[in-house]
Formats: structure tokens, C-alpha cells, sequence
């Protein structure tokens, strides 16, 4: 027989499957318990609770365990900390920001702008910020060196608004939100974008999901700056602001588990439960904030749920039965939220009316006081409560789940409806009640005079609202957010720190990855500038050859390593440290993506540099965490992006999922992100060099880049960088790497990445072969070069009359005869990109298609982009212009078996790094 549980997943049910054969016995033990709270109060319950839970453990007496309470809050009303604020001054003027949000989005909604904007977040949210401005939330002149706080995006608005109190924004400011080129200068961006506000804004989380992401990983980046000896982070604390919507993204539960693997009590998630999506309810059938208990409980991180706010107080008191928290229990979020919608009368019919014990709870209350009986969200006392336990709690991270209504306060058309969050615009009647509601001193005359414009409220820098608001701001450590770039300088490294890229690798094969591995260990070794590096490798370190970092950077675990290593006696055994400066994320690319994030604005958020070195198998770097690319551009992130085992053919035996065609395309979609395919070791030596000069020499007028270098797995003998190399056009984008020798008709062979030496083995084809005299150039950056293209373009544009600025890649062409062969182990498009600007006839010979397993040879060969593809696609170029004979295209393609994969040669085996 099937057995079906209806037992609700909203309760703990711990007694509820098991038979009870002495109810008098049970109701003594029972009333012990209640007598103990009653006398000795429910901090002394729990300590007897956890003791008996510990000791029946002890016993084998098989209890589950709690991984869920009653939908009430987890902090008894007898244990609520003193508020220490003026509750009074604090709620007039979190009235006038609520106003002043919703007033600056209407009036941006008007019909000559309609930019759009969101109101009913922030109302809703409103005491969950403001408990934190007031007394928690820690400016960068405290001298704790300050909190970082990952604001939900769509409350922007609040923060503006509070801003504006604060004096650092003007009604002019106000009335430019969302309107960022047309009111440059008095501008505000649609959420927090520090890219767009970069002295206001630091983390952008609008993007759901990889906001949770990326606090969890501030929070592990705090302490190994402190633990690294680099700065005392200790007494700072990351809040990340989020919707109960949110937590649906995979991104925003799917690395709970670090947080609480790393005890990061320095971390604070305050999740705002107002039951709703963006277009309905969030579990209309359950209880999210339930599933949320469970879920982080699970995840071995502390709870604190705020539930009810202080009007409940008295009612649960009477709760002597169980009756209320029964229903508290078993309604589900679909009716709490029409209840919200309804009104007192509807809520003590359908609410309380449930049973005869909880209708006679509320009879003596007005239908008015009932619908007075708040939400735990919007409660200082409750708030203020949970954010105290928060910070105190030492061991686990903490999440706080706050039940609010969305809209709260916005009136009946607002407050709780499904369509809350797309509405952006307030009648003239809908706004008359909530200045009413608010008790804002602004009068109907004021209102009606342009519906659209309703001004906003401000009393005088003078008031004592004002100055009380000042001055918590002031005893916190100044304004959040705020962002600040000025950073402690750092040395960068020595020419002679590059001297192992410079030289080659003599007879030794070795390919571009472990040319760059070489490097970074040099850099690493650098006295002044070393520690500064922090590399980030998913678990595939052996893959890169970086195992060798183990023994001596050590893997960063603030735990150490508290076992005993199985490779101990091996010279590269695996070591962990609490002062590690590799950072491990495992099997993770989102994690590594935030660790990155989060070392890569070290600068501005500690300001104390740091230089991030993410290495990922190349496939699996903006393929999957695209999305979390974009926002460390926008949160101006500085660091290097390592695309190992890069190329369509170049890995040999990890097939389809694995072959990496395409990147450089994804790569060229973030305008933050300078992308280079390097051949060489010398030249990554200089793209590498150039870009710390660029991110931390303090010339550059844009130094938040991140540099992506694909690297490969190919070993080839690395040359030593020749003489007279041209440097600009190696960071420029293409330089010529070898000219011909042979004398005949001309052309032009353009290849990056391994396809270098497919390059140079067609020029010495084409010479021997066919009597042709082929170039070889080397182009580090197809996407460098276009952006460099289009930029001059736009300049001739914007600028009519003057003369026009030639792209670099027609400069270095310049005079360059013959038509032109462009390969590369990527699709096609990639090579493409440059098409335009260059005057000589022009073919690309790319990897299009998906890739497979076989050997290097056989799949350039199929992809036609192999050293003899190179030599008859230039024959045919060079046949159409009657430069070489008609038929030689043809004679080479049968000479060389293009049409047979078994008769590539392009390529060798081996070479696991």
C-alpha cells in the first residue's frame, strides 16, 4: 500500500505520527514546561529544550530534528532587546522617504518621460532599511573600516530617497532617475549600478540571484583579507537585502553551503517575505518563509523568523490552546495575501473565524484594530530585535526572513495585488491617501495643481528630524552606500619579473598554459607586489599545471587542515591554510565567478588591491557565467580571466561539451572585458604586464577592465621573444611575426592562438610548394581590433569634415600586398570581426559547427583550418586574381587530401597543461 503524508511540510509534525498511551502523563509534562516558561521565561525553556534534544540524542530515543518552528517569531516577545532609538522621529521621517520614493517614480512616469520605476518594494521594506541606517549598517569611516550592504535592487528608490534627506541628492537629482544621458549630471540609475554612480553605488543585485552570490563570497573575502594579514576586516559585516521571489534562482540558495562550511557569522541575509513574485504569489498553496526555514536551517545557517509584529503579542499570550498558531500554521500565503488586500472585517471573518476559541480572541477589537495588527516587517521592535541577534550570533551565518506586504501603506489599488510591482504611477486620489496616510504636510491645492508632479517633502537641513537622522549616520560611520576608489598603491612588478616569458622554452615543449603558469609563479614570487595575487581555480588545478602552487601558496581554508594529507611525502602535496592564497571553489564556476568579483574590487570596497587570476576550463568560463561577468563589470571589477584548454580542436578527447569554439565572441558582448589569444609565452608576458599597467599604474583613463587571455594545452616550443619585436602591436591587436623569404606572389596569413604554427607551416608550404611569398601575422586580439575599428568609425562619424582616424589593424596592414587568409581555432565569426577594416580581399577559415573527440590533426583537417586548408584557401584566392594557375587550387587540394581527415598533420599529441 501507498503510504501519501498530508501532513503539512509547513509543520515540524514531530509528534503528530506516534500514538499517545498516557495523555495525562503527557499533559504534566506539558504543564512543567509551561510553568518554567512562565517563571524562569523561554531563554531558560530553550537552554532545558536543546539539554533534554542532546541527552534523548545521547539515549538512541530517535527525535528528528526541528528544521522548522511554528509560524510565529523566533524571538519571544520576553527576550526583544530595548529598542535604543526614538521610534517616534525615526517613523516620521522613514514617512518622508516612503513619499518621496514613490513621488520620484510617479513623476518619472509622467507621459513625456514613462521611464518606469518600482514603488511597492520599497513600501513595503521601508523598516527593514531603516532599522538598519538607524543602528546597524556601518559607514566607511567607522573604525571598523565599515559594513558592505547588497541593497535589493528594486527598492533604488529608498536609498535615493534617503539620500536626498541626507543632503546628498537634490530634487533635481530626484526628477533624473532613469534618465541618465538626458539629464547627465543630475542622474540616477534605474538600480544600483556602480559602473553607472561610481561614487555612490558598490554592488549591483538587480540581476537575480548572483546578488546572494556575491555577498556570500564578500563575506569569505573579508576574512581572507584578514586572515591573509592584508587588513583587520574583523568587525565588518556584509548584508544582503533580498525578495522571497529571489530565492527561487537556483544562484541564490545554490552556495548557502561555503557560508556555513566557512562559519562566516560576518554575514547577514535579510530575505523580504511579502509572500509575492512579480506576478503573483510566491507559493500561493505553502508558506515560503517555512520552506526558507527549512531550507537555510538545513544549510547549517541560523534562523531568526519575524513573523508578527507587537499588536500579535497580547493575542498569542492568550494562545493557551494552540488554536491561533494552529491557523497561523495551516494558512497558506494565497489567503495572507488577500487578507492584506481586504480589510479588518474580512480578516476577522475569514481569519479568526476559523475557530470559536480565536473569534473570541478578537471580539472586543474594533475591525480598525485588526487590520492595525501588523506584519512583522513593519515593526522597529521586531526588526530590530532579529538584525541584534543577527550580529551577535557567533559560528553561523544568519539569514532573517521578515514576513511585510508589498505595497504597504500605497492604498487598496497597491497594497498586496498581484500586479503590485508593474504598477508605477499613483491617481491624484491614491495619492491624497497616502499623504494622508503618511501624514505629510502637503495640501490638496499642492496635489491637484499637476497630478504628475506632486512635490516632494523635505522639512530643512535645520529640523530636528534632520539632525537626529544626521547624527545616527554620523556615530555609524557616514553614508551607505558609498563607494570609494582611492585605494593604498601597490608596486608592480619588475621587468625582471617577466624574464620567464621573455626567454622561451628553450628545446622543451611547453604549451601557452604552462607558459602562463610560469609566469604567474614569477609574479607570485614578486617581494613587494606577490601578495597582492589571488588566484582562483575551480578543481582543476592539476589540469593547469597549478598543483605547484600548493606546497607553497597554499590553499586558502580559514579552518586550516586538520587532516592527515594522503600525498604528505609527495613534493607537491596537497596543502590547505588559513593563510592559503589560492582560492578553491571546487567544482563551482559561479563561485569562482564572485570570488573573483569580490578580490577584484577589493580596491574600492577595502581600498586595498587586490589582482584576481581566474583560471577555468575555457568552455566553462562565459558559456555558463555570462550573466556573472556582466555584473563584476558593472561592479568594476579588476583581475585576469585565464581561459584554459582553450580552442575548438586544440583539446583532444573531451568532445562536444568540452571544446571551446566561441568564447572569444561571448567575451567581446562585455565591453569590460579586453580579450587577447595569445601564441606565445612573450607575448602574454606583455599583455600581462601591460594590463596591471593599466588596472593599478594610474595612467590609464579607464583602468576596470578585466583581461581575458585564452590559453592552450598544446605543447610547442615556446620561442624567446625576438628582436625588435613590435610591443604596441602586440597590445594593439596584430603584428607582423614573420615576413617572407620566398620571392612570388604575394599574401597575407593572419592567425592567433595555436593556430600560429599552422600559420608559419602553410608559409613554408606556400613557399616550397607553390613559389608563393606569404606573411605571417600574429593577431593577439581579433575583439580588440574591431572595438578599435568601430571606435574609429564612430569618431569619423561624431566628428564631420575632419580627417578620419585609420583602425590600427588597416595601420599595421598598410602596404601589405596580396589578399588575406584569417584562421584561428575558433568559429568563424571570431576572425570575422576585422573583415571591414581590412582593404585586401579577405577569407576566414574557422571551426563552425560543434566539436568532437579525435586527435588535433584529424579535426583541423575536418574544420578545413589546418595548415594545408591555410595553403589552398590562399591558391584560391591568389587563382581568382590570376596570380598563380587556375588549376593549382584544385592540384593542391588533391595533393594534400583535404577531403580526408585521416591526412591532417597539423598538430601533436599530448599535453595535459
Amino acid at each position: 500500500m501507498t503510504v501519501i503524508d498530508e501532513t503539512p511540510a509547513i509543520l515540524s509534525a514531530l509528534a503528530d505520527q506516534f500514538p499517545d498511551r498516557d495523555p495525562e502523563e503527557t499533559a504534566e509534562w506539558s504543564e512543567s514546561l509551561d510553568q518554567l516558561i512562565s517563571t524562569q521565561g523561554t531563554e531558560r525553556a530553550q537552554f532545558i529544550m536543546r539539554s533534554l534534544l542532546q541527552r534523548a540524542g545521547a539515549q538512541s530515543v530517535g527525535v528528528p530534528m526541528v528544521t522548522t518552528t511554528d509560524y510565529v517569531n523566533t524571538i519571544p516577545a520576553d527576550q526583544e532587546p530595548h529598542y535604543p532609538g526614538n521610534e517616534e522621529i525615526e517613523r516620521k521621517y522613514r514617512a518622508w522617504m516612503r513619499w518621496n520614493a514613490a513621488v520620484m517614480v510617479h513623476r518619472a512616469q509622467r507621459p513625456e518621460i514613462g521611464v518606469g520605476g518600482h514603488i511597492s518594494t520599497y513600501a513595503g521594506a521601508a523598516t527593514l532599511y531603516e532599522v538598519g541606517f538607524n543602528h546597524f549598517f556601518r559607514g566607511k569611516d567607522h573604525p571598523c573600516g565599515g559594513d558592505q550592504v547588497f541593497f535589493q535592487g528594486h527598492a533604488s528608490p529608498g536609498m535615493y530617497a534617503r539620500a536626498f534627506m541626507e543632503g546628498r541628492l537634490t530634487e533635481e537629482d530626484l526628477d533624473g532617475f532613469r534618465q541618465e544621458k538626458s539629464r547627465e549630471g543630475h542622474a540616477l540609475s534605474s538600480y544600483p549600478h556602480p559602473r553607472l554612480m561610481p561614487h555612490f553605488w558598490e554592488f549591483p543585485t538587480v540581476s537575480m540571484g548572483i546578488g546572494p552570490m556575491n555577498a556570500i563570497y564578500q563575506a569569505q573575502s573579508n576574512r581572507y583579507l584578514h586572515n591573509r594579514g592584508i587588513k583587520d576586516t574583523s568587525d565588518q559585516h556584509v548584508w544582503a537585502f533580498l525578495g522571497d521571489g529571489e530565492m527561487d534562482e537556483p544562484e541564490s540558495r545554490g552556495l548557502l553551503q561555503l557560508a556555513a562550511n566557512e562559519k562566516l557569522d560576518n554575514l547577514t541575509f535579510v530575505v523580504n517575505c511579502n509572500l509575492q513574485r512579480l506576478d503573483g504569489p510566491v507559493r500561493g498553496n505553502g508558506k515560503i518563509m517555512q520552506e526558507l526555514e527549512a531550507f537555510f536551517r538545513g544549510a547549517g545557517w541560523n534562523v531568526v523568523k519575524v513573523v508578527w509584529g507587537r499588536e500579535w503579542d497580547d493575542l498569542l499570550a492568550k494562545d493557551t490552546d494552540g488554536a491561533l498558531v494552529d491557523i497561523m500554521n495551516e494558512t497558506p500565503d494565497g489567503d495572507y495575501q488577500t487578507y492584506k488586500a481586504e480589510s479588518g472585517g474580512f480578516v476577522r471573518d475569514q481569519f479568526f473565524g476559523k475557530t470559536p476559541q480565536t473569534k473570541a480572541m478578537v471580539a472586543d477589537l474594533s475591525d480598525a484594530e485588526i487590520w492595525n495588527l501588523k506584519r512583522g516587517g513593519h515593526d522597529y521592535h521586531k526588526v530590530y530585535a532579529a538584525y541584534k541577534a543577527a550580529t551577535e550570533f557567533k559560528g553561523k551565518p544568519t539569514v532573517v526572513l521578515v514576513k511585510t506586504v508589498k505595497g504597504y501603506g500605497l492604498g487598496p489599488h497597491f497594497e498586496g495585488r498581484n500586479a503590485t510591482h508593474q504598477m508605477k504611477k499613483l491617481t491624484l486620489q491614491d495619492l491624497k491617501d497616502f499623504r494622508d496616510y503618511l501624514r505629510i504636510p502637503i495640501s490638496d491645492e499642492q496635489l491637484e495643481a499637476d497630478p504628475y508632479r506632486p512635490p516632494y517633502y523635505h522639512p530643512g537641513a535645520d529640523a530636528p528630524e534632520i539632525q537626529y537622522l544626521m547624527d545616527r549616520r554620523a556615530a555609524l560611520g557616514g553614508s551607505v552606500p558609498e563607494r570609494r576608489s582611492k585605494h593604498a598603491e601597490i608596486k608592480l612588478p619588475e621587468a625582471k619579473a617577466y624574464e620567464v616569458a621573455r626567454r622561451g622554452s628553450g628545446k622543451q615543449q611547453a604549451a601557452t598554459t604552462m607558459a602562463f603558469v610560469r609566469l604567474l609563479k614569477d609574479l607570485m614570487r614578486d617581494k613587494e607586489f606577490g601578495n597582492r595575487v589571488v588566484p582562483v581555480v575551480p578543481d582543476e588545478s592539476r589540469t593547469f599545471g597549478m598543483d605547484a602552487f600548493f606546497p607553497t601558496a597554499k590553499i586558502y581554508n580559514p579552518g586550516g587542515q586538520n587532516y592527515l594529507s594522503v600525498d604528505r611525502d609527495l613534493v607537491l602535496a596537497y596543502k590547505e591554510s588559513p593563510a592559503g592564497q589560492l582560492i578553491h571553489p571546487g567544482i563551482n564556476e559561479a563561485g569562482a565567478v564572485a570570488a573573483f568579483t569580490a578580490a577584484g574590487t577589493a580596491y574600492a570596497t577595502h581600498g586595498e588591491p587586490l589582482v584576481p587570476i581566474y583560471v577555468f576550463y575555457s568552455m566553462f568560463g562565459f558559456q555558463r557565467t555570462g550573466d556573472s561577468f556582466w555584473a563584476a563589470a558593472d561592479q568594476m571589477t579588476r583581475g585576469f580571466i585565464i581561459g584554459a584548454t582553450a580552442g575548438r580542436t586544440t583539446l583532444t578527447g573531451e568532445g562536444l561539451q568540452h571544446a571551446d569554439g566561441h568564447s572569444p565572441v561571448l567575451a567581446a558582448t562585455n565591453p569590460a572585458v579586453v580579450t587577447y589569444d595569445p601564441a606565445f609565452g612573450y607575448e602574454i608576458g606583455h599583455i600581462m604586464r601591460a594590463g596591471l599597467e593599466r588596472m593599478y599604474g594610474g595612467n590609464h583613463p579607464d583602468p576596470n577592465v578585466m583581461y581575458y587571455l585564452t590559453v592552450y594545452n598544446e605543447p610547442i616550443v615556446q620561442p624567446a621573444e625576438p628582436e625588435g619585436l613590435d610591443i604596441d602591436g602586440v597590445l594593439g591587436g596584430i603584428y607582423k611575426l614573420k615576413a617572407a623569404e620566398a620571392q612570388g606572389p604575394k599574401t597575407q596569413l593572419l592567425a592567433s592562438g595555436v593556430a600560429v604554427p599552422w600559420a608559419l607551416e602553410a608559409q613554408t608550404i606556400l613557399a616550397e610548394d607553390w613559389g608563393v611569398s606569404a606573411d605571417v601575422w600574429s593577431v593577439t586580439s581579433w575583439n580588440e581590433l574591431r572595438r578599435d575599428g568601430l571606435a574609429a568609425e564612430r569618431e569619423t562619424f561624431l566628428n564631420p569634415g575632419s580627417e578620419a582616424r585609420k583602425p590600427f589593424v588597416a595601420q599595421q596592414l598598410e602596404g601589405a600586398e596580396g589578399p588575406v587568409v584569417a584562421v584561428s581555432d575558433y568559429m568563424s565569426q571570431v576572425p570575422d570581426q576585422i573583415r571591414q577594416y581590412v582593404p585586401n580581399e579577405f577569407a576566414t577559415l574557422g571551426a563552425d559547427g560543434f566539436g568532437f573527440s579525435d586527435t588535433r590533426a584529424a579535426a583541423r583537417r575536418f574544420f578545413s583550418i589546418d595548415a594545408h586548408s591555410v595553403v589552398v584557401r590562399a591558391l584560391q584566392l591568389l587563382a581568382a586574381q590570376g596570380k598563380v594557375p587556375a588549376e593549382a587550387p584544385a592540384e593542391a587540394f588533391r595533393r594534400y587530401r583535404l577531403d580526408d581527415v585521416n591526412a591532417g598533420t597539423s598538430g601533436s599529441a599530448g599535453g595535459d597543461a
